[in-house]
């Protein structure tokens, strides 16, 4: 039997389709991606976003070939190989490429060392009460009422914090940094629970609407996404409950997302 979800699309479509075209030639940096997950996302925006050579390759992570498993232990996407040497963890390797490629603008992490922690302070609350906020609401399903409209709040909570915060287009101002990058995913993704889940970009407020217009039409997101109906058998198990990725697995037994 086919290993859950092996059968997906195998490649990415649209305007992220051209971007992987542009990036098949040997580099420093080798991205292991799968076009579909969000985690890694994360890392592929940050790589347009600074302009930083890669060579691209799809892997499918539900497949845990011998190979992948070589490179990232638990199957897991994002994961690069840089000069021979494996890293893995998307948050990880976002503030990798920081450290390894100082000399690629914009600096997603500001120089000031308490604005760098302010900065992983809203990453960390993404991490934690975000992500999994809306992973919840997306499995709830439509006949579980009461539970539907606790998680649809608890998403709406976690959000207008995260807003409270935003200090102008973006999360810090006039420039995109990392908080950006990594709640940008699960904002382009979000059409999900607001087409199945009654979520509403306005009832977390006019600042959520207007940051999450910014987000998802910013250039590096929009070359890095692929077309939504792809995605659409994915996304139909979350909206069963029946989805298995690590992260829903962690979700649905209350566990942290690995």
């Amino acid at each position: 039997m086919a290993p859950p979800d092996a059968t997906l699309h195998t490649v990415a479509t649209g305007r992220a389709a051209e971007t992987v075209a542009q990036h098949q030639n040997p580099q420093d940096l080798t991205f292991y991606s799968a076009w579909f997950c969000p985690f890694n996302h994360r890392l592929w925006i940050a790589l347009e976003e600074k302009g930083i050579p890669y060579q691209y390759k799809e892997v499918n992570p539900y497949k845990k070939e011998e190979y992948f498993l070589q490179i990232n232990p638990r199957g897991l996407v994002p994961a690069v190989e840089y000069r021979g040497k494996a890293i893995y963890e998307s948050l990880v390797l976002l503030e990798f490429l920081e450290d390894a490629y100082p000399s690629y603008k914009p600096n997603l992490l500001p120089s000031d060392p308490s604005d760098r922690a302010h900065q992983r302070i809203w990453i960390d609350h993404i991490a934690k009460a975000v992500v999994p906020a809306l992973m919840r609401l997306t499995m709830t399903q439509p006949n579980e009422q009461e539970k539907l409209e606790t998680a649809r709040n608890e998403l709406y909570e976690a959000l207008r914090k995260l807003q409270n915060e935003i200090k102008g287009l973006y999360f810090a101002g006039d420039q995109f940094t990392l908080v950006d990058v990594v709640i940008a995913p699960w904002i382009l993704r979000d059409y999900v629970s607001a087409e199945h889940r009654g979520f509403k970009r306005e009832d977390v407020g006019e600042g959520w609407v207007k940051y999450a217009k910014a987000i998802e039409t910013r250039d590096s997101v929009c070359r890095t996404m692929s077309e939504r109906d792809k995605a659409k058998v994915i996304y139909d198990r979350y909206l069963r409950g029946d989805a298995h990725s690590e992260a829903a697995k962690a979700v649905k037994a209350g566990r942290p997302i690995p």
